[in-house]
């Protein structure tokens, strides 16, 4: 059996790193907060309405190509930079942005619209400042989110440590040592593989079979516990198993499908996980019973996984991704639709 290790500390250091130049939701930030300067400069820069419009536009004709340009380039090289250290990756990042600057000043310096001829001083200034802002906005929303990435760790940690499930998994084993001996070590190991997941570093996306296999794990002990109550529907023919995900994305809503879809249920109750590609993205469809009177979709437990799983999506996926949750009749059903992501190597 595998030993234990502990890879990283329940502290989160916060590691800098440029933002996804390809994903969409920072395409359409980015675009939104450099025309937001671009007004803010136009407003300081007139006297009138009539003049802020004018001004307004000059300045789109300026920024505008090297705001496209930069988000092509900076897309191009995502492959080459996201296998760099934030320091290379920032001296990357800075050398394309000076030469893309470079080059639409001298292109709007050619161009016979006397209305876009700046000094060279106010144009390197303006650059310099929106690049300065873009930098600065990403890194405090990375700021901002990052610490959900070890709130899911301690929650999941603080979950699977409770007594009672410890207890009733360490009894399911005891209960087989005699009986059926390679039965109970598989489950002490499929304890042994969660402890080891859920205090690992979490950080870094992983394969999507690992994430399938650690449920595996988890709903073999819970197989013990609860017998025929509990039936698991998996349809994952199609999966891509190569995709990257977060890790801990599934496994805690498959933990409240147990706890408050199975467990209240007087009869056998049935969870069904499908997982396919469509389309380029990854979806995954959960659903359990939504037993009458449970609340299931306001449980406490049941919000705090959605919400940090939700934050943590947006971290890594930005606008790319989603998670919605439903009841269906007597079924509650979540679905998370993320890009396909493979490992870069």
């Amino acid at each position: 059996m595998t030993s234990i290790k502990q890879t990283a500390s329940l502290a989160f250091n916060y590691r800098p790193h440029l933002p996804d130049f390809c994903n969409l939701g920072v395409m359409l930030r980015l675009i939104v907060l450099v025309n937001l300067l671009c007004v803010a400069a136009a407003v300081l820069k007139t006297t009138s309405v009539s003049e802020l419009t004018l001004a307004f536009l000059t300045m789109s004709v300026i920024v505008q190509p090297a705001l496209i340009l930069s988000l092509l380039a900076l897309c191009i090289l995502r492959r080459l930079s996201v296998q760099m250290s934030y320091a290379r990756e920032m001296t990357l990042f800075l050398g394309v942005q000076s030469t893309i600057a470079a080059l639409c000043y001298a292109l709007m310096r050619a161009l016979p619209l006397g209305v876009v001829q700046v000094p060279v001083w106010q144009y390197v200034f303006f650059y310099a400042f929106v690049t300065a802002a873009v930098l600065f906005y990403f890194d405090m929303r990375s700021r901002a989110l990052a610490p959900s990435l070890t709130e899911a760790r301690l929650q999941a940690l603080q979950a699977r440590i409770r007594p009672h499930f410890l207890f009733n998994s360490l009894n399911a084993a005891l209960s087989l040592i005699r009986s059926e001996p390679q039965r109970a070590e598989r489950v002490l190991e499929n304890m042994a593989d969660l402890f080891r997941s859920l205090m690992s570093d979490n950080r870094e996306l992983v394969r999507l079979d690992e994430e399938v296999n650690l449920c595996l794990n988890y709903l073999e002990i819970e197989q013990i516990r609860l017998g025929d109550r509990l039936k698991v529907n998996w349809k994952i023919d199609s999966m891509p198993v190569n995709a990257l995900v977060p890790p801990l994305i599934l496994q805690p809503l498959v933990e409240n499908a147990v706890y408050h879809g199975i467990e209240p249920c007087e009869t056998p109750g049935e969870i069904n996980i499908e997982i396919f590609e469509r389309g380029g993205s990854l979806v995954i469809v959960l659903e359990n019973p939504a037993v009458a009177g449970d609340g299931i979709s306001t449980t406490h437990g049941n919000r705090m996984a959605i919400a940090n799983i939700t934050e943590r999506l947006q971290l890594h996926y930005d606008a790319e991704a989603r998670l919605k949750s439903e009841i269906a009749g007597l079924v509650y059903r979540v679905t998370i639709t993320l890009p396909v992501r493979e490992r870069i190597s």
